[in-house]
């Protein structure tokens, strides 16, 4: 008995020939294992392995995983090892990858025990390819990869976004595979990734994805403790700590994210969920107050919201409830936002927050109660979501959902989560969303509310038809529902007739259409709600008849009379055909749910509404057409009944006369019948046998109509006719298997409301052709299709006189008799093109029966077709080129002939895509096991017979193709551009159809493109350029990633250029170069020269072979067979090698032609630099000819060229030797027990210390440098390795006769003078003004030369050198120092003497550039000292480090040098990270006396070197205290100075000059100098630094608070400026907890000062304080309190805008729900408002006026603000305590300012916020309120 299939396709079981396709199964799996191993075993991956991997994925989309587990173990394993051989070529590993992920996509097949995978290899994989080191260099090119934007490896990092394709096929495979890592991978990999983890430094980041991506969360909870225990408290800490987002602690939450998904109920987020929910609030992006500052990176930076959905659903249940709180909390605080009236860029986070959490709990709920049990870790009982759970789930999302609906980004998303919360909670959700459809239908006026609503109703269509027991009187609203609906089918609103049919197709595919009213008298137990329901099906009838009243109307109104004249298209707008086929399914749809008795209504009225009337063929006509299509195809033999005798009456009637026949224009009436006719005929054959008769006669009378409108019709009836005989497909397509014409005593339509379909029990009605139907097909095609063909013959050879037009006829009845019957036409013959590709393994193909018995015995009418037309074709180029319209014919007939078997592939496609679409609109997730209605199922397995048949003949390449594919080309490269673009179309298609046919046709191609022919004319020139470029989707003849065909088409390209025909004056022909060039640099990829298959491979291999042939006969290959392999491996590496010198000794040649344009070369040149590699040196004759290009004429080609040398000299560096060290030797200190980053005493040799540094040649020698930045900063790595000493590394200051002739090639043209000079003249030009940078190339460039061959140019170069510092113009600037940068870093491994006369040399140069130093060149200085230091060992540089030092403020060369010389000293520095304290300590100590300085520039700069000088200063989780500078003590020496500012009350005025001098210096002015430059300190480190000072900020807070400006004014002086943008960064901080009380206290302090300008700041500042830290707030009780407690005090400031500010602040709080409106809070107010006011005192005229209010005054004010917060607090809804309030508030309308103002305002807000949806508002109001409320808003005082 045979091991049953893992997991194969149900479908196919369905399918009318289900049976045999067992046997055919096990034999296609039986080849692709024999071949597979064969192929494998004989080394052969290409074409051999390749093909039969393709055979694989071929096999699982037609029958699923139907092979048994040791086969897919086999498998799975085998394709591992070919995906990770080191040198296999890029879409090679693609193409086994995406294999091998969709072997590993079902993971509940595997167990762990089944498979392990290891995980290293896949980390070399994705290391060498997206960490590549020799990409930047040009050496290694992936498909469309970043073109040679030449960068460091380390920014490198950064650019592996572009390469999309490759990257996710590579993350997905990893993703795939992880569940199947060995249990001690974890510990291992934490070993391998944890020494990258340098928070400062790009490794940080790639550690980080390494983590996400690799570590395994599936193991079981027996071995957590190898698993994530391990990393666990760490990361979490890492993550808890970091305050500023930096870039990698998204991908820290994805990685938790998936942890908690994975082990639900293992692990206790409860401490952690405050800190999770603030995070995520934050990382929205929410605007809160006015003019808030928003730092960018928390836009880029900020969490994937998918992500943060999977880890909130994750933590749901439990015992604790905690998640649940925060989540109605998050949802509280940001429901305002979700109001349609508002818009934003942070819309689209918070709508897929919305669309995201529904769907995610759906998930959950479905894994925890219909999933079969898997391997997995099930959830563990005590945490699955209980029903209240999810209860509280639902009302806590329900609001923002259904204030989305009408969100201005459309209702889609809010539709989307209303499905999944009806699956859970119909009766929550689906009552809301009908209250506000019902009212939607009935407005006129509000065309987006009805498309909103219905397309939420559609969404919870199947919740409320089912019913259910939550929600049992969902059904009776469906008919209600519908007849409302009917008004939409609206002629002059295109939307909402669209939706309207979507919402009546839904509705009505889900429910029997059957009246059951009769039901009521027979059955008494019936429930309450089927009673209802019975009696409301007796307006089925009704409704149906309606519903085609308005379809009559929405025709009548399309007429094309109507739209448009007649002269415009004559074609259906594209709008039109939309509404055609909504008109037409909706229609079909309704007649497959009616009943008998609906149904002969419906066609009654349908057919008086076809045969009364006669309509325009193309848009009224068509849609009348489809509805009696819709309705003959339902019930076919009643309705062909009435039909067919009708309409061929009128025909044969209108067409007794002969003279019709030769009529240009047709009589209305006769196309009209003829369309009707032949729509109708597309029903099941079997009945349309007994009309045979009749309809043959209409065909023998219109076929040949001269008009041509009649004979198209004609001939869509003859295809029409044939398709129904021949075809295969299902009958019918109703809910329920066998239909409704069951009595209602037997069957009760009701019960069947919004079934699904049973998969086991489909029952489904298939049309297999009879032998009776293929007869009659095939006496049509005898009596239409063969005179024809003969007539065409005839033609071709010259013997018979025809007419264009009656060409044309006979063509359109061909193509229409072949698409008509291509289903039963046996594929073409012909002998299998052989020789194309050499290969040991038999590349044969599978035919896959379809259902279909060839009758051999018959004409193959494909195999007459295919010759008449090729005669045809040659006679028609030869004699009437012109007759394009003939030649289109052609070419589709060419295109079916040769493709054509039942069905197309766009068409398939395209329904592919719309079954997934209605699938996903449709399908219940909650439950799962494919719960499809029925007609959803049908639509699968048709669609599963249709991928059949369109793979069932494979892809053999006969000769019969070749001849084919030869006349399309002939086409392509015809005089007449359409039929070209036509005909290449059909060309493409067919060359990506057939195996290995583009190399037979390339050769043919570049005939056209020979330049010694003298025949060819332009338009062949430019066909055949077109038929090398390709299509956007198909093969790229010019670029086949094989070295034959590159080897034919790329010199071909090159040297068209001599061609007679190329003419660069048509830019068409240029532009086709451009976009040729353009697209072979994009899709280029490095080709192999080395393919060799490893050991591990072959002996799977012989298992799979073993596993195919069980039992004792195994055989396996003979040894010579495999020596044969292996022979014919070694062959093909040489073949290779040498085609790739041909390839580049070609290109060389044709470069080297006279005459040759320079368009060509610099096309030729650019090809040449994609055949540079990494695993071999470029010919000699190559680098000659780059070195030389470096002092070409044109820019474009020395570009190409700087980066090709740079590329050859990675080639030719020669290996340097590394040795194993102990750094713990080293220091002399023993391992840390635990993991503790930072400054630790075994890491202290790595800093630079001035006492010791390596000055002499033994201190040099003897000193142990460690490059690479991040090495020692978190942990050591298990083997750390540094570079051997001099006496192992290769020999310096080589002989001209020790190098090899590559290298001496450079050698010389470097050291030649001249060469020398042009070149520098060539660097140090501008090429754009303005936009130059330090260019990378370059850099690369010089950095490879002095690597490479030392100092051995140092003597040419240096009065090059001397001279350009000199010159101060910004490109002679940029070119030195490029060369600098360059010299810098290749002096790596120089000897100490070189280096020390090299920095002898560079000092002087460089102090002199830093003196010159301009607005232009600061920049590229930066990045030259940067670039330089960056992966040094800063003791190798101390040379620079102290030259930089020397006096970086010397205010000699005005302030402007200044700031440029701290610029590129920070360059530097910022580069050495952690590793320099002693400098960052002398730096900050030379500073600090200078950071009063005045120039503007200066102290912005010295902001932010104060920055990366504490930036080292982090407060990570176990982290060593820095030896770098702390901010802690800096900050209290700040302080001590600032004194003098903290003490004075009054406002503080900038009143310092700009100018150094006058004014005197006292202690005052310079503590505001000071402040101005800590100013400028704190905003550059808000958005820098990872974790902020807060503490010591916290001091500084209460002089900010006073000098901030209150009004919005930007004419206010920096100083105030500065303080206003520092508050609003700092104000958006992380807080951690612990620091919450800290802030408070300095707001209370703040709140007592006497500058009201500070009690107001503070009050903006706590409110965006609050909501960026909601939840760390919320969870701190005594916090609430003193905010609450705050505010309200401050609501009685006797300052006014300092009351009205913090009733703003009270209502924001109260908005976001942080504060609630409770008893106490209300009555307080209420009290305040009752203080009396002071009498009003008659004044003498004389006195003054009294301006300070009362303290009565104020409290009452205070009251009315109060009550005013509250009623601002809900701007969208009416919350039961608001009408009280409202009406305490008018009663202040008449007090004296301000308090009546405020009451006004209040009033006029109230009422712009409530206006739109007053109808539901009013009903919170009393009668008596209403009045007094209409009075208010109405009445006068409202204008005033």
């Amino acid at each position: 008995m045979a091991p049953p299939p893992q997991k194969e396709i149900v479908y196919n079981k369905l399918l009318p020939y289900g049976e045999r396709l067992e046997a055919e199964a096990a034999r296609f799996l039986a080849q692709i294992k024999v071949n597979l191993a064969r192929a494998v075993q004989l080394q052969e991956l290409w074409p051999g392995g390749l093909f039969w991997t393709r055979k694989l994925s071929t096999y699982i989309r037609l029958y699923g995983r139907k092979f048994s587990r040791e086969d897919h173990v086999l498998f799975i394993k085998l394709l591992y090892e070919l995906v990770t051989i080191p040198k296999l070529e890029i879409s090679m590993m693609q193409g086994f990858a995406r294999l091998l992920i969709n072997l590993l996509k079902k993971k509940e097949l595997l167990s762990r025990g089944d498979l392990e995978l290891p995980w290293r290899p896949l980390y070399e994989m994705l290391e060498r390819i997206l960490y590549s080191k020799t990409e930047h260099l040009g050496l290694n090119w992936f498909p469309n990869s970043y073109r040679p934007g030449l960068s460091s490896p380390k920014t490198f990092v950064l650019n592996v976004l572009h390469r999309c394709s490759v990257e996710s096929v590579l993350k997905t495979l990893v993703k795939s595979c992880r569940p199947y890592f060995p249990e001690d991978a974890t510990a291992e990999m934490l070993d391998e990734w944890r020494p990258l983890m340098c928070p400062f430094d790009v490794t940080m980041q790639k550690a980080i994805t390494y983590f996400e991506l690799f570590l395994p969360t599936t193991l079981p909870p027996e071995l957590h403790q190898k698993g994530f225990k391990l990393w666990f408290d760490e990361f979490i800490g890492l993550w808890v700590s970091v305050q500023n987002l930096p870039q990698w602690e998204g991908h820290l939450v994805n990685l938790f994210a998936r942890l908690a998904t994975d082990n639900i109920g293992y692990i206790d987020w409860d401490p952690y969920v405050p800190k999770i929910f603030t995070r995520i609030l934050r990382s929205l992006n929410l605007p809160v107050g006015s003019n808030q500052v928003v730092v960018p990176r928390f836009l880029t930076n900020a969490y994937d919201v998918g992500h943060a959905v999977m880890w909130i659903t994750a933590m749901m249940g439990g015992p604790s409830k905690l998640v649940q709180k925060h989540l109605s909390g998050l949802f509280n605080s940001i429901a305002s936002f979700y109001h349609p009236s508002n818009n934003g860029r942070w819309l689209n986070k918070l709508m897929k927050l919305l669309q995201r959490l529904p769907s995610g709990v759906v998930r959950r709920l479905h894994r925890e109660r219909y999933k079969k049990m898997t391997w997995l870790t099930p959830v563990p009982d005590s945490h699955k979501l209980t029903d209240q759970d999810v209860t509280d789930f639902v009302e806590c999302i329900i609001q923002p959902v259904l204030l989305a609906m009408f969100s201005k980004t459309g209702s889609l998303e809010a539709a989307q989560a209303l499905q999944n919360l009806a699956l859970m909670r119909p009766e929550l959700v689906i009552p809301p969303v009908l209250e506000k459809t019902y009212p939607a239908l009935e407005t006129l006026t509000e065309p987006h509310q009805l498309t909103a609503t219905l397309s939420c109703v559609i969404g919870v269509a199947r919740s409320l038809v089912s019913g259910g027991k939550w929600f049992p009187e969902g059904p009776t609203h469906m008919l209600p529902l519908l007849m409302r609906a009917l008004p939409g089918v609206d002629p002059n609103d295109f939307s909402k007739c669209m939706i309207t049919f979507q919402f009546i197709a839904t509705f009505s595919t889900l429910v029997p259409l059957v009246d059951c009213s009769s039901v009521l008298q027979e059955r008494d137990d019936l429930s309450e709600v089927e009673r209802e329901l019975c009696s409301a099906t007796a307006e089925f009838e009704d409704f149906v008849l309606q519903f085609m009243d308005r379809c009559f109307g929405l025709i009548e109104s399309s007429t094309l009379e109507q739209t448009r004249e007649e002269t415009e298209t004559e074609k259906m707008t594209h709008l039109e055909s939309l509404v055609e086929l909504g008109l037409s399914s909706t229609f079909s749809t309704i007649l497959t749910q009616c009943s008998k008795d609906i149904f002969k209504v419906a066609l009654e009225k349908v057919f008086n509404f076809a045969v009364s009337n006669i309509f325009e063929t193309r848009v009224a006509g068509r849609m009348v057409a489809d509805m009696c299509r819709a309705a003959v195809k339902c019930r076919p033999e009643e309705s062909l009944k009435l039909f067919v005798p009708h309409c061929c009456n009128v025909i044969t009637h209108l067409t007794v006369n002969d003279d019709v026949l030769h009529d240009e224009e047709l009589d209305k009436e006769l196309l009209w019948n003829l369309q009707l006719l032949s729509e109708i005929t597309r029903v099941d054959g079997k009945k349309l046998l007994p009309y045979r008769e009749q309809l043959g006669k209409i065909l023998q009378r219109t076929l040949h109509l001269t008009c041509k409108q009649g004979y198209i019709l004609s001939c869509n009836l003859l295809h029409h006719l044939l398709r129904s005989a021949t075809l295969i497909y299902p009958t019918e397509y109703c809910s329920v298997p066998g239909g409704f014409d069951k009595p209602l005593s037997e069957y009760f339509p009701i019960k069947d409301w919004g079934k699904p379909g049973d998969l086991w029990n489909l029952d489904i009605q298939w049309h297999v052709p009879s032998s009776e139907e293929i007869n009659f097909a095939f006496y049509l095609l005898d009596t239409f299709l063969q005179p024809e063909l003969t007539r065409l013959e005839h033609y071709a050879i010259g013997e018979l006189e025809m007419s264009r037009d009656d060409v044309q006829q006979c063509l359109a009845i061909v193509h229409n008799c072949l698409i008509g019957s291509g289903n039963v036409l046996p594929p073409l013959k012909g002998e299998r093109v052989a020789h194309l590709v050499p290969s040991l393994v038999s590349l044969e193909e599978t035919k896959l029966y379809t259902g279909v018995e060839y009758d051999l015995s018959r004409e193959n009418y494909r195999e007459t077709i295919a010759r008449v037309t090729r005669k045809l074709l040659r006679y028609i180029l030869d004699n009437s080129e012109d007759d394009t319209k003939s030649l289109f014919l052609i070419i589709k007939i060419i295109s079916d002939v040769l493709q054509f078997q039942g069905s197309h592939k766009h068409e398939f496609d395209s329904r592919w895509k719309s079954f997934n679409l209605v699938k996903k609109s449709m399908e219940n997730r909650l439950q799962g096991k494919k719960q499809h209605i029925r007609a959803l199922l049908i639509d699968r397995v048709m669609l599963q017979h249709e991928l059949r048949t369109l793979t069932m003949e494979g892809c053999e390449y006969k000769t019969s193709h070749q001849e084919m594919i030869r006349d399309l080309l002939c086409l392509s490269t015809s005089s007449y551009g359409q039929v070209r673009s036509k005909a290449q179309q059909a060309f493409f298609t067919a060359l990506g159809t057939y195996n290995f046919c583009c190399r037979d046709i390339i050769p043919l191609v570049l005939e056209f493109l020979r330049p010694d022919r003298q025949d060819v004319t332009q338009k062949q020139f430019k066909g055949a350029l077109y038929c090398l470029l390709g299509n956007h989707s198909g093969v790229c003849l010019a670029n086949l990633h094989d070295w034959d065909c590159i080897a034919q088409t790329w010199p071909a390209i090159v040297s068209s250029g001599l061609s007679k025909a190329m003419s660069l004056e048509k830019p068409s022909i240029v532009r086709l170069f451009d976009d040729l060039a353009e697209k072979i640099h994009r899709q280029y990829e490095t080709i192999g020269l080395d393919f060799a298959v490893p050991e591990q491979c072959i002996e799977i291999a012989v298992m799979l072979q073993k596993s195919e042939q069980p039992g004792s006969n195994f055989t396996g290959l003979h040894s010579e067979e495999i020596q044969l392999g292996i022979q014919r491996q070694k062959e093909k590496n040489a073949e290779a090698l040498r085609n790739y010198e041909n390839l580049v000794n070609m290109l060389l040649d044709c470069v080297e032609q006279r005459n040759l344009p320079w368009k060509f070369e610099h096309i030729s040149i650019g090809f040449l630099s994609l055949l540079l590699r990494d695993d071999r040196i470029l010919p000699v004759r190559a680098i000659k000819f780059f070195v030389q290009c470096l002092n070409h004429d044109a820019i474009v080609v020395r570009k190409v060229a700087i980066s090709a040398v740079a590329g050859i000299l990675k080639q030719l560096k020669r290996t340097h030797k590394k040795v194993p060290i102990c750094p713990y030797e080293i220091s002399g200190n023993p391992k840390p027990s635990s993991i503790q980053a930072g400054d630790r005493l075994d890491n202290q040799w790595l800093h630079y210390d001035s006492q010791s540094l390596p000055k002499t040649k033994e201190a040099w020698e003897s000193c142990c440098f460690v490059e690479k930045t991040h090495w020692g900063y978190y942990t050591w790595p298990q083997t750390m390795t540094v570079y051997a000493p001099v006496e192992h590394q290769p020999k310096l200051g080589r002989r001209r006769d020790e190098l090899t002739e590559a290298e001496q090639i450079i050698y010389d043209h470097f050291s030649d003078p001249k060469f020398v000079e042009q070149l520098i003249k060539f660097l140090s030009l501008e090429d754009r003004k303005g936009k130059d940078k330090f260019n990378p190339r370059r850099f690369c460039l010089f950095k490879g030369l002095f690597r490479n061959f030392d100092d051995a140019f140092l003597p040419v170069l240096q009065p090059h050198l001397e001279q350009l510092v000199a010159d101060s113009h910004e490109s002679t600037q940029r070119c030195v120092a490029e060369i600098i940068a360059g010299l810098i870093r290749g002096s790596k491994h120089w000897t100490f003497e070189k280096v020390e006369k090299l920095w002898k040399l560079l000092c002087p140069l460089l102090r002199t550039a830093l003196s010159n130093i301009t607005v232009e060149t600061y920049n590229d200085w930066g990045t030259c000292i940067a670039t330089s230091c960056e992966s040094r060992d800063p003791r190798k540089l101390h040379w620079l480090f102290e030259l930089l030092l020397e006096s970086p403020l010397s205010g000699e060369g005005g302030s402007f040098v200044d700031a440029c010389r701290l610029y590129v000293l920070q360059g530097g520095l910022a580069q050495q990270e952690w590793r320099v304290p002693e400098l960052l300590h002398r730096l900050l100590k030379y500073l600090e006396p200078k950071l009063t300085q005045v120039y503007k520039n200066v102290r912005e700069r010295i902001g932010s070197v104060l920055t990366y000088i504490f930036m080292i200063d982090v407060s990570l989780p176990n982290t060593a205290a820095t030896k770098s500078p702390r901010v802690h003590e800096f900050t209290t020496r700040i302080l001590e100075n600032l004194k003098p500012l903290m003490e004075v009350d009054e406002e503080i005025q900038n009143h310092v000059m700009e100018e150094n001098g006058v004014g005197e210096q006292d202690e005052r002015t310079q503590g505001i100098k000071l402040l101005k430059t800590i100013l400028k300190w704190l905003m550059a480190s808000a958005g820098r630094s990872f974790s902020t000072a807060v503490t010591e900020q916290l001091q500084l807070l209460p002089l900010f608070f006073k000098i901030a400006p209150v009004e919005n004014d930007n004419s206010y002086d920096e100083l105030k400026r500065d303080a206003k943008m520092c508050l609003s960064l700092m104000s958006q901080g992380l807080l951690y907890p612990q620091q919450v009380p800290l802030v408070l206290q300095v707001l209370k302090q703040t709140a007592r000062s006497n500058s009201w300008h500070a009690r107001y700041t503070i009050l903006t500042y706590l409110q965006t304080m609050v909501f960026y830290n909601l939840f760390i707030f919320l969870n701190n009780e005594e916090a609430v309190t003193d905010i609450r407690w705050l505010v309200i005090k401050l609501l009685e400031d006797e300052q006014l805008e300092v009351r009205e500010m913090a009733a703003t602040t009270l209502s924001g709080l109260l908005q976001c729900n942080f504060l609630t409106m409770d008893g106490p809070m209300q009555t307080h107010f209420e009290q305040l408002c009752k203080m009396r006011l002071p009498k009003k005192r008659k004044r003498d005229l004389g006195s003054v006026v009294d301006t300070i209010p009362s303290g009565d005054l104020v409290k009452r004010h205070a009251g009315v603000l109060g009550l005013s917060a509250c009623i601002l607090s809900s701007p969208y809804d009416v919350p039961t305590w608001m009408p009280q309030l409202l009406m305490d508030l008018s009663a202040h309308l008449n007090d004296p300012q301000p308090i009546e103002m405020t009451v006004k305002k209040t009033l006029s807000n109230f009422r712009r916020t409530h206006h739109d949806n007053w109808q539901e508002h009013k009903q919170q109001f009393t009668d008596d309120q209403l009045l007094v409320l209409t009075d208010l808003l109405v009445s006068p005082c409202y204008y005033a």
